[in-house]
C-alpha cells in the first residue's frame, strides 16, 4: 500500500549555530558548504545531498565523506593508543551513579510520597525561566540516539557492526551509556516537579530525534572530535550555571543534580579534546585547517532543530532565555575557543603549509575579535520579548 508523508506535520525552523547563543548568530552566518583542506577541496569523489522535507530541519546541501581516505589510516593506527589514553576516562558502571540516587525511592510509598511533596516544595520557589532551561538542557539530553549515530558516521572511527571491540567503537558505545543517564535524570526530575508541561515536553523530544542534527562534520572525524570538544565543554558550562542558580533559589538537591550532569560532561570533555591534541601531535596542518573550519561555520548546537509543534522559533526563544539568565552567554563561546586554543597550543605550532599558516592566524585571532562583539550580544539578549513557552503551560518566560 502507498503511503505518503505528510510534510506539514514538520516545523522547517531558521538554521541556528549550537554552543554560540542565538542571539549572536547573525554576526557572521555558517557556511555549510565548504570543505577543511586543499585536498579536500580538490577531491573528485565529493558528495553532495539535497535534504528536503527534512523533519524540523532546513534544506541545504551536505557534504559528505571530506577526509581524504589515506588518512583513515591515522585513525586506525590511533588505536592502541585511544585504548590507553582514552578509554581511561569512562568509569566502570559498578562504580557509577545512576538516576535513582538522586530521587525519591519508590521502594517504600510513604517516603516516597513525602519525598515527592518535599521536592514540590522546593520546585515551587524556583522562577519559570530556570525551568524553561533546565527542560531545554534535558530534551538536549534526551537526543542522545541522533549524537550516537552522528559519530558513527566519522571515517576510520565508527563502530561498523554495533558491537565492534575496536576502542573507538568500545568509546562510542560506553560514552552513549554514560552520557544517558544525564537525560533521565532530568527528565525524572521534572516529571516529579510538577512544574512543566511533560506531553509537550515530550513530544518537543520526539520532534527533535525525528529531525536529527546539522553538525556539518561531513564523516570527518578532524571536524567531528573539535566539534565534540567544544559541545562537551559548553554542556560542562551550562550544566554548571543551572547548578549554581539551582543554588541561589535554596535547592540544593537539583544543585547537586545539576553539577553531577556537569562533571560527566567535564570528563568527557577532557577525553574529545585528548583526542584532538594528539591529532595536531600526529598531523598538525589538517587539523589546525579543520579547527580554523569549524570555528568559520560556527558549532551548531545538537539540538538547533527542536520544535515543539507550535513555536517555530523555539530553539531561538530558548537560546536568548539561556542568554538573558546568564546561562551560556557569548561570553562563554568566547571563553571556549580561547581555552581551546590555549590547550591545543595552536600559536606555537611550526612546519605548517601557507594554507595551515593561514588557518593558525584565524583561530588565534579569533578570541579578540569576538571580545568585540560580546556587548552587543548582550544587548540583543536583554531586548529580545517575553514570549509563551509550551514547556511551563503557555506561561511567558
Amino acid at each position: 500500500m502507498a503511503m505518503k508523508m505528510n510534510t506539514n506535520i514538520f516545523q522547517s525552523p531558521k538554521y541556528p549555530s549550537f554552543s554560540l547563543p542565538a542571539v549572536i548568530t547573525s554576526l557572521r552566518p555558517p557556511k555549510l558548504f565548504t570543505a577543511t583542506s586543499s585536498s579536500i577541496r580538490s577531491r573528485s569523489n565529493e558528495v553532495e545531498k539535497k535534504v528536503k522535507n527534512s523533519p524540523c530541519s532546513p534544506c541545504y546541501v551536505q557534504i559528505t565523506h571530506s577526509m581524504p581516505p589515506h588518512k583513515i589510516e591515522i585513525f586506525k593506527a590511533m588505536e592502541s593508543w585511544v585504548e590507553e589514553d582514552v578509554l581511561v576516562h569512562l568509569k566502570p558502571v559498578e562504580n557509577c551513579w545512576q538516576p535513582h540516587d538522586f530521587l525519591p525511592n519508590p521502594a517504600s510509598s510513604d517516603e516516597f510520597h513525602d519525598q515527592v511533596k518535599e521536592l514540590r516544595e522546593r520546585a515551587k520557589e524556583i522562577p519559570d525561566d530556570y525551568f524553561v532551561v533546565l527542560v531545554g538542557h534535558m530534551i538536549t539530553e534526551e537526543a542522545l540516539p541522533t549524537y550516537q549515530t552522528c559519530l558513527n558516521t566519522f571515517d576510520g572511527v565508527r563502530d561498523e557492526t554495533g558491537a565492534s571491540p575496536t576502542p573507538w567503537a568500545v568509546w562510542i558505545r560506553a560514552w552513549t551509556a554514560e552520557e544517558n543517564r544525564h537525560g533521565d535524570l532530568l527528565n525524572k526530575y521534572l516529571y516529579l516537579s510538577g512544574r512543566v508541561d511533560m506531553r509537550r515536553v515530550e513530544k518537543t523530544i520526539q520532534y527533535l530525534i525525528g529531525s536529527g542534527m546539522g553538525s556539518s562534520t561531513e564523516n570527518n572525524p578532524y571536524l567531528g572530535f573539535i566539534y565534540t570538544s567544544f559541545q562537551e565543554r559548553a554542556t560542562f558550562v551550562s550544566h554548571g550555571s543551572t547548578a549554581r542558580l539551582a543554588l541561589e533559589h535554596g535547592d540544593v538537591k537539583l544543585a547537586q543534580i545539576c553539577g553531577t550532569v556537569a562533571s560527566d560532561e567535564k570528563r568527557h570533555e577532557t577525553a574529545y579534546s585528548k583526542i584532538v591534541e594528539k591529532l595536531f601531535e600526529i598531523d598538525p596542518d589538517e587539523t589546525v585547517i579543520a579547527f580554523a573550519e569549524m570555528m568559520r561555520r560556527k558549532i551548531t548546537m545538537s539540538a538547533s532543530y527542536m520544535y515543539d509543534g507550535v513555536d517555530d522559533n523555539l530553539f531561538d526563544n530558548f537560546s536568548a532565555v539561556v542568554q538573558r539568565l546568564g546561562v551560556y552567554t557569548a561570553t562563554d563561546y568566547t571563553d571556549i575557543v580561547e581555552y581551546l586554543v590555549g590547550k591545543w597550543k595552536v600559536g606555537k605550532l611550526i612546519g605548517l603549509s601557507p594554507q595551515g599558516q593561514k588557518a593558525q592566524d584565524y583561530v588565534c585571532g579569533l578570541p579578540k575579535q569576538m571580545r568585540r562583539l560580546e556587548e552587543r550580544a548582550h544587548e540583543r539578549a536583554k531586548k529580545r520579548p517575553v514570549i509563551p513557552f509550551s514547556w511551563i503551560y503557555d506561561r511567558n518566560a
